[in-house]
């Protein structure tokens, strides 16, 4: 299960910002132990695509932290940490040694196919349309994020010594 004591029927605003708030950081903090990990065990290549997706999981973070303090500057989170578990990260054992570009591709189109999945999959069970607003824009953003993934498999070569190449950065919507 991806999440632990939340009520998707009686989600509010307020938490549903922060559930996608700490969504975002879980899958950030995931690559980048992910990427020293890879760089202990001298796979570069790997280890600067999963940075890349540090940044790219930071900015959709901070855009929505952005409206999260817009909107409710001073109030806690009501939605903490230990209530989601790999709804967008990757999971630990995908990281190997010798771990290929590629691989680290792979990993990134199962982990941003799975958040699309929590936020689909939540929609019935939400009751505010704001909120239901908000899960079919953060479902999109996942889409988004995923064609991106595609486009850089395909341009990565089938195995072997691939390169990442990161010129072309996938901006948050």
């Amino acid at each position: 299960m991806a999440t632990r004591g939340i009520d998707f029927a009686t989600l509010t605003i307020k938490d549903a910002l922060d559930l996608a708030l700490l969504i975002e950081e879980e899958a950030r903090d995931r690559y980048q132990e992910l990427a020293e990990q890879l760089e202990a065990h001298h796979t570069p290549e790997a280890a600067g695509f999963f940075r890349k997706m540090v940044k790219v999981e930071e900015i959709h973070r901070s855009e929505l932290e952005k409206r999260r303090v817009e909107r409710f500057p001073k109030e806690p989170r009501g939605v903490t940490r230990a209530m989601i578990f790999d709804v967008e990260a990757p999971e630990y054992d995908q990281a190997r040694a010798d771990m290929t570009v590629r691989a680290a591709l792979e990993a990134a189109m199962t982990s941003e196919k799975k958040a699309h999945e929590f936020f689909v999959q939540a929609l019935p069970r939400l009751k505010d349309a704001e909120v239901k607003e908000l899960f079919l824009e953060l479902g999109a953003e996942e889409l988004e994020h995923q064609k991106w993934v595609q486009l850089e498999l395909d341009r990565a070569p089938a195995s072997g010594d691939a390169r990442f190449d990161d010129s072309d950065e996938p901006v948050a919507h």
